[in-house]
């Protein structure tokens, strides 16, 4: 049998790790849809998209960005709890930053998806955080 605590601090790990899982199927999503927006296929073939250039800097932060949520999915669950609860902090509050700013660019030209997915990856970041941060302390 095990102590309410546990249960508690258990619970605490599979939500966090879910939340990076679903943070990062709203940014695939996101890529997914902008991808089906008039012309941006034919930028990408011309090795820019959005005024960036796609270099290899560009893909490696790209690929960053990608692997980073799949990364804390996994090591949410398994790092030790002082550790995993501030590397969800930090990671969590460096991408929320990250897709904010993403958000405010996106309102030049809004598009309804762009903002929802905007928001969502932004909330589903404040979630990590906030989850963090009230991570339950253990008892001595």
């Amino acid at each position: 049998m095990t102590n309410h605590l546990e249960d508690v601090k258990i619970n605490v790990k599979i939500k966090l790790s879910v939340l990076w899982l679903s943070g990062e199927v709203t940014l695939l999503t996101f890529l997914v849809l902008e991808f089906m927006e008039q012309g941006v296929i034919q930028e990408i073939i011309a090795g820019n998209m959005r005024g960036l250039q796609l270099g290899p800097e560009t893909l490696l932060f790209y690929a960053v960005m990608l692997l980073t949520p799949l990364v804390m999915a996994f090591l949410s669950l398994t790092l030790k709890d002082s550790v995993n609860r501030w590397a969800n902090i930090i990671l969590g509050a460096f991408l929320a930053v990250i897709y904010l700013g993403d958000l405010i660019a996106h309102l030049a030209n809004p598009y309804a998806y762009a903002m929802l997915m905007g928001i969502a990856a932004v909330v589903a970041q404040a979630l990590i955080i906030w989850y963090a941060w009230k991570w339950p302390k253990q008892e001595g």
